[in-house]
């Protein structure tokens, strides 16, 4: 930032310290903008917009909200400053004012360019036209929100492609492996254990972590090292996540003498830093170099490891609550969602999305001889996860283990699978590989093998031989897979281990030291090969290994004895747990032949040895009945000989065909996991039994129907288990996915002869004898049927066919179509439950994955390509399906009916592909024409054409038939109907046919049969009721996803085309315009301004009480078209009406434009209304708005940037412009594309307004169009707008005066007013394109309305900114000032009407509204002071009082501030005023006796309505037009208001003063026999009375307070007295601390004092440069003969003008003192108005003073006591306490300043002066009264006490009497001088016409 602009920033920010009206919550607001600020000038450009979508202009933003607030730059070259800190740069000390501020001052806004530069109205259309097509959005469907993807039925899901199931993968990577001595290499074995299901869930992974000079020892033993075996990372892969996985390390070490804890000791004893021990370790290398040289082949165990994956993986987890859980239930998850983490401790273990982590292991077990199985292992692990150490005691050896663990996301390079395969090759061979790990899933895994895998693992488990004498120890088993029985047949099968080769013909389990029945946990993993035959078994040797090299023994091998076990017995692979014999001797040749007599066996052929078999393998399912289905079929193709041998049981040749039949039943038995496994193998061979007949040893074998009901039952287990996914649509996806990427099309027999050799090792070359030739059957299910012989014509056109098309193409299909139609029971109800399989079987070669042969039969005409059996049994199968919905309608499962109805869809869908489309019309109108109008059928039905409609082909179906001529009767393509248009009614015949292209006519149906039915079911919907409109929504979205669709098409691009498509769908806009009585009319809100749509009918009793209009008024029914009413019930929800309203916009948006035209000419005014309302309703519907929604978005969103910016960090990149780029496009974009789908709905709005404007010349209705297009306009106005729309709305607002603006002024009075207003609303707008537009606007109407209508214009301009003025919550004066400064440029540039008065008329009428913006701005200076604001208003309500609809706004106004405050009765009496102010006007313009004659009949609730009296010389007659014009200067209005002053005086608990507000309503309700309201009213009196009864003297009513003002910074002010009215209970610190608190911010803290007391302020003695304000308790003051009148509790609050304070004081100055010196100051105030008024401060008008003397006080408080005693003992219900507190202050002993002294003060002697006498002798008669009242009181007091106060009783009786014995003396003494006679009587003179005078003479006087 520059210098000098940041010191200029700081300059303007320091000023506010000085300001005086600157609150600390604006200061903190600046503060907070500045740092904002200056922090912008150092972030990046902001991101730019997505692409796609355009802005309006290069500075401007695509949518800046008319309503929001953007600032003007302050210069270019540098930053723009904030509003706040503009304004700044104003003298703050001083307000604004018009005395002081000149529009001529001002530099006015840039002008609009050409505003009055074109020669015809129509060249203006052209350029407006141009202007609004510039830069539009050509699809509009791309704005607007995507539909909700539940509902796109149309869209069939694609499966994912097969591929290899995989867990949740984590990579694993081996750094390091270290222990405290280095001496011989040691190797690790990683592997996963399940603790909760007791399983190990991988297969092993082998790392040798070793050095170089470590490994060279045992080179000898490992001559091949490949690459592969060099791995040091593995991938494994977790399915079933648990608490509970381990991963455990197994350390090995080679072979040596001593058992394992003496291996281990020099490692847990010896350190490799310590000197001592370097000799024991060179010894022990050495021995170490020594063992590996000879025994380097063999292993010992040494060590193991574990650690609790899960643990640590959830410890590295960022934010678990993050997490995507969805993602276990993936499609590559097929089991069960549930019930597997029902079982688990906790909520689901995620194993993804941790972050990386490096896990140092340092507690490494010694391994124990005796404890080496796995049962064992998972001991430990359980004794570890409880005491996190093994309960046994373990010796540890000290060493650490470092491992790398992070998820797995992208494949890397030289990744090898787990048969070593390269899954991304690498030519380099310095890229260390990394190994996927087999998974062994802890339970069952659904998915069908899709990858070859034919692994075998072999895990030795015990050998027992300890019951031999000579026992051998040290055991070792080598292990081979054999090929044969030579030593030469050993295979290289074997999967190898660490840095050796990948392969091996043999592998050693490791031995454990000295033990005769070792254990083994050896995991051997061998490559099965892929055609096993009886000679492969597996081999084992068993050795005894010396450890000590002997002289006479060579090797170290000593052959203990073999054992083997054969791969197939029976055919079948053998797996499993098996227990088997030691051979002693060396084997024989064909050792397998050998009877087990002729061998020696150990232990007498006892079973000594424990083996466990596994398998994972594709090719071997280990299931009896999958093992004996696909024995058989093997059979069926050949290559076998009979008997054939399944098992234990020989089948020959003649029983094949039953046992196949009895196998394909039992396929279903097959457990659920090896049928899924081999599903698509199963699936292939069911089907190709169903294609091809099979002769079976001489004997066609029917076989197809048994296939068939097979399928089907294979089928319904998929779907009904609930371990596999199902799709959206409730598809099971195994099945789709084997339809859509493996299913292939049977093959024929003369594939099959034709092939040679199979192209897989399952499928054989069938034998000529067991095919049928095609010639000799019509249907395998049924071979009896002979077929037709066919002619020589037919021999030579099948010839032709064959040789094109194979045969097969149409065999299937026919035979699978035929045995759905025969089938029966219940394999025909679940064929027809999942008939979306077979329909999709049907027309399977659709999918380019199926049959190459079938594309050649597009080549063939439809009507061809299939045969008229196979069309009967489609037909016959669809009626089915039809027919099968509705019953399973009837047996209430509507969600299996929605599927099989969605399935059917989806078969006619891909018919209409493939076969005639006739036919399949056919089938559609078989289908819909059901007959039944249940909601739940239509809802299917709909379904159903969404659908067929999304077919590729529907846009060609639908416009091929697009004129008459070509139109085919649909669904039949035979009959045309046509329209002869040579009659001589041509042209209305023409005005008819445009008229019905917007109507669905039974011509379009048959034109566009499919588009019809849609329409014609979205009619129907429409006009039905159904639950939630849930059939209304599934149609309106029906068409939606069509025209959606369309938009997105690329065909659809050309504007030529788009209209063709458009012309499509004019029929759903006559839909529309019938339907808007369904509208949801909640899209629309209501919109602050002057609601005059209300007539003399309008309701007002539910009117809310403060200038609120009403929502249905503004989009409801604003041209009165429609004969409903505003609270007419929707059955849309708004979400549907918005669809279907975007709808009819892109119809209109692409429609031909004359087209458009010559329908709005031709429609009937009635119609043309309608669209018009419909035009207003879109407009409320595409408001651009931001909802509470997408700020709660905003606010998720801004908290994921938290996590985003940590990711950032994590990452090392540029972490603050990363976020903000990434973050900051996200919250943008979705309001960029709402901007932009806001903007472009209301230009198709324009621009269909523009259409209907011009067209009008040809219409007989202009006047009419002119006032219903203008308020679409001005609605368009109401509503946020983009700047680029309103624009072009004002361009067209322009035209529209330039065109009719006389007409407009004449006929459209209220909504030219209305016009006023809005455009004066965006004149203050702080968007400059938007002001800019609306001072060219406003100079238009006042330049073409000055001839005639400038006067009215004046006035509504006035008053339009008044009701700106009063209503606008953001309104700004600055902007406002500059437009009216433009607006007098515009009329001093103005060539034209330079010599007319126009000028200066403007000028007149903006200097007038410069004065009401002066008044504005101090009203803004004053929010904080509701009073003061109140007092503005009012002074601008008042200076409005010749201007009845100006004033009674502001009363509103004021009403509506005071309830905001719940002042509720000046709430009421503010309306009371607007009420009398109606009356005064209703009462000149008609005269009826039950209607008030003015304000005077308002008198009797406050004397303060008669102010508003129309007397006035200047008042406007209400005959006038545009005066008394709104909706409340009517007998409603009246009644309106009134109603609502009585709630509101309800409110403020004023009840007596409803029954006068009711007293002048019920006269109007009589007179108009409103018998209901009246009821209604006598119900509320009634309520009112009753609350006075129950409330009495409860109510709290106002507190009042005298406030004055003194001190020259109060301006105004300054030495004013105002009487405040605050709510009952305020105490004087409450109002003291508030006006403290606002004025202190105004003027200083400071500069303000607060007068503590209520003495007279002398100015003198006051700080000229400080402010005082004195506050002091005010009561209400009556005159004596007022009380007569104010009996009750209300009267005395009501009506007040006068009140009182009272001020001590005494000679000395101290306002306490004795007795004798206690002087007391009363002050009675009257104000100008009386309380309550329509403000709750009022000014002091008058004031009196007057002084009592000491005496005076006396006699004053006397009387006070005196009362209170009477009123206490004379109460209906007495209260005790309250009459024993008064009498303890009366007659107590104690009492300071009591009764008894006063009397001694002031009677226990005659007064010196005479002047005293009458108060002395006053004095005593209270005290005479006192005494009495005292009596009375101890007298009720004894009958209210209990006995426990009887002593109580005693004491006051007693003390009563020593009172008054002591007051007796002073009571009797009477002064003479009282009673003598004043004047002596002169009977001398007396006179009888003369009567003396009672005065006193002067004399006398002397």
């Amino acid at each position: 930032m520059p210098a000098p602009v940041l010191s200029e920033v700081l300059r303007r920010v320091i000023t506010c310290f000085h300001v005086p009206c600157l609150s600390h919550i604006v200061f903190r607001d600046i503060l907070q903008l500045l740092s904002i600020w200056v922090l912008s000038l150092s972030l990046p450009n902001p991101p730019p917009p997505p692409p796609g979508l355009a802005s309006p202009g290069p500075n401007q933003d695509p949518f800046i909200a008319a309503s929001g607030k953007t600032s003007q730059p302050a210069c270019p070259s540098s930053p723009p400053l904030p509003p706040f800190l503009q304004s700044l740069s104003e003298d703050a000390g001083r307000t604004l004012t018009s005395s002081d501020f000149d529009l001529r001052c001002l530099t006015p806004d840039p002008r609009v360019e050409g505003l009055l530069r074109f020669s015809t109205p129509e060249e203006l259309d052209r350029l407006n036209h141009e202007a609004r097509q510039a830069g539009r959005h050509p699809e509009l469907f791309a704005l607007y929100p995507p539909a909700d993807e539940e509902e796109a039925v149309e869209i069939r899901p694609i499966p994912d492609c097969p591929k290899e199931h995989m867990g949740d993968r984590i990579l694993i990577r081996c750094q390091s492996m270290k222990f405290e001595i280095d001496i011989e290499p040691l190797f690790a074995t990683l592997a996963l254990y399940d603790l909760k299901e007791k399983k190990k869930i991988s297969e092993n992974f082998y790392c040798d972590l070793n050095p170089d000079h470590l490994r060279g020892y045992l080179k000898g033993h490992t001559p091949q090292v490949d690459h592969s075996s060099l791995a040091r990372s593995a991938i494994f892969s977790v399915t079933y996540p648990s608490p509970d996985i381990y991963l455990v390390i197994k350390i090995e070490k080679v072979l040596q003498q001593g058992e394992i804890s003496d291996c281990a000791d020099p490692y847990i004893n010896l350190r490799e830093s310590d000197q001592k021990n370097k000799d024991k370790l060179d010894k022990l290398r050495g021995q170490a170099e020594t063992f590996c040289h000879r025994l380097g082949r063999y292993r010992m165990p040494f060590a193991w490891a574990t650690i609790n994956l899960t643990e640590i993986i959830n410890s590295a987890t960022p934010e678990r609550d993050s997490v995507d859980t969805d993602s276990l239930k993936g499609a590559q998850l097929p089991r069960r969602n549930s019930e597997r983490y029902a079982t688990l401790d906790d909520q689901p273990c995620i194993l993804s999305g941790f972050k990386p982590a490096t896990i140092t292991i340092s507690t490494i077990f010694r391994q124990e001889g005796d404890r080496l199985s796995d049962e064992d292992l998972l001991k430990f692990l359980s004794e570890i996860k409880k005491t996190s150490a093994p309960q046994r005691r373990v010796r540890t050896i000290p060493g650490i283990i470092k491992l790398d663990i992070s998820p797995f996301h992208d494949m890397p390079q030289a990744c090898l699978s787990s048969e070593l395969i390269p899954l991304v090759p690498v030519a380099e061979k310095n890229i260390r590989p990394i190994k996927e790990v087999l998974e062994f899933p802890s339970s069952e895994v659904y998915v069908p093998h899709s990858i070859y895998r034919n692994l075998l693992f072999v895990y030795p488990q015990r050998l027992n031989i300890v019951n031999r004498l000579t026992a051998p120890r040290n055991i070792t088993i080598k292990i081979q897979f054999m090929s044969g029985e030579d030593s030469s047949t050993s295979m290289p099968v074997i999967f190898g281990k660490s840095s050796g080769p990948e392969f091996l013909q043999e592998t050693y389990t490791t031995v454990t030291y000295h033990n005769k029945s070792p254990d083994f946990y050896e995991e051997v993993k061998l490559a099965l090969p892929a055609q096993l035959t009886e000679r492969h078994h597996l081999l084992f040797t068993f050795y005894h290994i010396s450890c000590q090299q002997k002289q006479n023994q060579p090797s170290c091998e000593t052959l203990i004895g073999y054992s083997w076990l054969r791969m197939l017995n029976t055919d079948r692979l053998q797996t499993g747990q098996y227990c088997l014999p030691i051979v002693l001797e060396r084997l024989p040749l064909n050792y397998s032949l050998h009877s087990p007599e002729v061998l020696k066996w150990m232990d007498s052929h006892k079973s000594l040895f424990n083996v466990e078999i596994q398998a994972v393998s594709s090719v071997h399912p280990q299931d009896n009945h999958l093992e004996r289905f696909f024995t058989l079929c093997r059979a069926l193709e050949g290559g076998v000989s009979f008997p054939l041998r399944v098992k234990e049981e020989k089948i020959p040749e003649n029983k094949l065909e039953q046992e196949l039949k009895l196998s394909i039943v039992s396929l279903s038995s097959s457990r659920l996991e090896p049928l899924v496994l081999y599903l698509h193998l199963l699936l292939d061979k069911l089907f190709t039994l169903i294609m091809q007949p099979m002769v079976i040893a001489g004997q066609t074998a029917n076989l197809a129907q048994i296939a068939f009901e097979s399928a089907v039952s294979i089928v319904n287990s998929l779907h009904n288990s609930q371990e596999l996914a199902r799709d959206q649509q409730g598809r099971n996806e195994l099945l789709s996915t084997y339809l859509y990427w493996v299913f292939c099309l049977p093959r024929s027999p003369r594939d099959v002869q034709g092939a040679g050799t199979p192209t897989s090792p399952n499928v054989r070359s069938y034998p000529h004898s067991l095919i049928v030739p095609r010639s000799r059957f019509r249907s395998s299910s049924n071979p009896d049927i002979p077929g037709a012989p066919p002619s020589p014509e037919d021999a030579e056109v099948n010839h032709i066919l064959n040789s094109k098309v194979g045969v097969c193409v149409c065999q299937f299909h026919e035979e699978l179509a035929l045995q759905m139609v025969v089938s029966t029971g219940v394999c025909r109800e679940n064929a027809y439950k999942y008939a979306w399989f077979f329909f999709e079987l049907l027309v399977s070669p659709s999918h380019p994955h199926t049959h190459t042969k079938w594309f050649s039969i597009v080549l063939m005409p439809r009507q061809s390509r299939f045969s008229d059996r196979f069309k009967d049994d489609i037909t016959t199968i669809v009626s089915v399906v039809t027919a099968e919905i509705a019953t399973i309608l009837v047996k209430q499962q509507k969600e299996q009916a929605e599927k099989v109805n969605i399935s059917l869809a989806f078969f006619l869908y891909d018919l209409l592909s493939l076969m005639d489309r006739g036919f399949v019309f056919h089938l559609v109108k078989n289908y819909c024409n059901q007959g039944i109008l249940m909601p739940t059928l239509i809802s299917m039905r709909l379904e159903f054409l969404r659908i067929l409609c999304s077919h590729e082909h529907y846009l060609s179906l639908s416009l091929f038939f697009s004129s008459p001529a070509s139109a085919p009767a649909s669904p039949c393509p035979s009959i045309s109907s046509q329209v002869s248009p040579t009659s001589s009614s041509y042209s209305y015949q023409e005005q008819q046919r445009i008229l019905g292209l917007f109507e669905l006519t039974q011509e379009f149906k048959q034109q566009h049969y499919l588009t019809g039915l849609l329409l014609t079911e979205l009619s129907a919907a429409l006009d039905m009721e159904s639950e939630g409109g849930k059939v209304q929504r599934k149609a309106i979205n029906a068409i939606y996803s069509l025209l959606c669709a369309h938009d997105l098409d690329q065909r659809c691009v050309k504007p030529e085309v788009g209209a063709k498509v458009a012309a499509l769908y004019l029929p759903l806009v006559g839909i529309i315009i019938d339907s808007i009585n369904y509208l949801d009319f909640t899209v629309s809100e209501a919109r602050s301004g002057k609601n005059k749509t209300g007539g003399p009918d309008d309701d007002l009793e539910n009117v809310p009480p403060i200038n609120q209009s009403v929502a249905m008024a503004i989009a409801g029914n604003p041209f009165n078209t429609l004969g409903r009413s505003a609270l007419s019930v929707a059955t849309l929800a708004a979400d549907t009406s918005r669809h279907l309203l975007v709808c009819f916009l892109w119809v209109m948006k692409n429609a031909e434009r004359g087209l458009i035209q010559r329908w709005t000419v031709d429609m009937p005014s009635s119609q043309l209304n309608r669209l018009l309302e419909l035009l207003t309703i879109c407009v409320s519907c595409f408001e651009y708005r931001v909802s509470l929604l997408s700020i709660n978005q905003a606010l998720q969103k801004s908290q994921q940037a938290k996590l985003q910016l940590e990711e950032a960090l994590l990452r090392g990149m540029g972490a603050r412009g990363e976020m903000i780029r990434r973050v900051g496009a996200e919250l943008d974009q979705e309001a960029v594309i709402s901007g932009n789908l806001a903007t472009e709905a209301n230009l198709i709005v324009l621009d269909l307004l523009e259409t209907i404007v011009q067209a009008m010349p040809l219409a007989d209705c202009k006047d009419n169009v002119t006032g219903g297009v203008l308020k679409v306009l001005l609605h368009c106005l109401t509503c946020n707008q983009s700047s680029s729309f309103l624009s072009h709305a004002f361009s067209t607002l322009r035209a529209l005066l330039i065109k009719f603006g006389d007409l407009l002024f004449e006929e459209e009075a209220e909504q030219c007013a209305d016009l006023c207003q809005k455009v004066l609303q965006y004149c203050s707008s702080p968007v400059d394109e938007n002001r800019s537009q609306a001072c060219a606007t406003l100079y238009l109407i006042m330049r073409y309305s000055y001839s005639n209508n400038f006067s009215r214009v004046k006035m509504q301009v006035t008053m339009s900114l008044a009701s700106l003025v009063g209503q606008s919550s953001d309104f700004q004066e600055e902007y406002l000032r500059r437009s009216l400064r433009t607006i007098l440029a515009y009329a001093e540039e103005d060539g034209e009407m330079r010599n007319t008065q126009l000028p200066s008329q403007v000028d007149e009428l903006l200097r007038n509204l410069n004065s009401i913006l002066s008044d504005t701005v101090k009203m803004r200076e004053f929010q904080e002071d509701p009073e003061m604001l109140m007092d503005l208003m009012y002074r601008i309500a008042k200076g409005y009082q010749t201007s009845p609809d100006l004033r009674l706004t502001w009363l509103q106004n004021m009403a509506e501030k005071h309830s905001n405050r719940k002042c509720y009765t000046e709430s009421a009496m503010c309306l009371v005023h607007a009420a009398a102010l109606v009356a005064e006007y209703l009462s000149m313009l008609e005269d009826h006796k039950y209607l008030p004659v003015g304000s005077v009949t308002f008198q009797n609730i406050s004397p303060n309505v008669l102010e508003e009296s129309a007397v006035s010389d200047d008042i406007l007659s209400p005959d006038e037009d545009g005066v008394c014009s709104g909706r409340y200067f009517t007998e409603n209005g009246l009644v309106g208001l009134l109603e609502q002053a009585a709630e509101l005086f309800i409110n403020g608990s004023l009840f007596e003063t409803v029954n006068e507000v009711y007293k002048i309503i019920l006269p109007i309700l009589e007179a108009h026999r409103d018998f209901r309201k009246l009821a209604s009213t006598h119900d509320k009196l009634k309520r009112a009375f009753d609350k006075i009864i129950e409330k009495g003297h409860k109510r709290m009513f106002g507190t009042y307070f005298r406030v004055g003002f003194y001190g020259a910074k109060f301006g105004d002010l300054d030495e004013r007295e105002f009487v405040y009215k605050e709510p009952g209970i305020t105490h004087l610190p409450e109002i003291s601390h508030r006006l403290e608190n606002f004025y202190s911010q105004c003027v200083g803290e400071d500069s303000l004092e607060m007068i503590k007391d209520s003495t007279p302020v002398d100015r003198k003695k006051l700080n000229p440069n400080k402010a005082y304000i004195q506050i002091t308790y005010a009561e209400p003051y009556f005159d004596d003969y007022e009380m007569k009148d104010r009996l009750t509790n209300f009267e005395k609050n009501f009506n007040l003008r006068r009140f009182m304070f009272t001020t001590p004081f005494t000679r000395a100055g101290r306002p306490r003192g004795e007795l004798s010196e206690q002087y007391k100051r009363k002050t009675i105030l009257t104000t100008m108005h009386a309380f309550p008024y329509v403000k709750t401060r009022i000014n002091v008008i008058q004031k009196e003073e007057f002084v009592l003397t000491p005496i005076e006080v006396a006699i004053e408080d006397m009387q006070k006591k005196t009362r209170e005693l009477a009123v206490a003992t004379h109460r209906e219900q007495p209260d005790p306490k309250m009459l024993q507190m008064l009498l303890q202050g009366s007659v107590g002993a104690t009492v300071n300043q009591g009764p008894l002294e006063v009397a001694q003060v002031f009677l226990n002697e005659i007064p010196a002066d005479p002047k005293l006498y009458r108060h002395h002798n006053k004095l005593r008669l209270c005290f005479k009264e006192f005494i009495m009242r005292c009596g009375e009181a101890v007298e009720k007091n004894k009958h209210l006490i209990g006995p426990d106060q009887k002593e109580y009783q005693q004491e006051l009786k007693k003390n009563y009497n020593r009172l008054r014995e002591n007051l007796r003396p002073m009571l009797e003494r009477k002064i003479p001088e009282l009673y003598k006679p004043i004047i002596k009587p002169r009977l001398e003179n007396r006179d009888s016409f003369k009567r003396l005078s009672l005065r006193r003479t002067p004399e006398e006087n002397s």
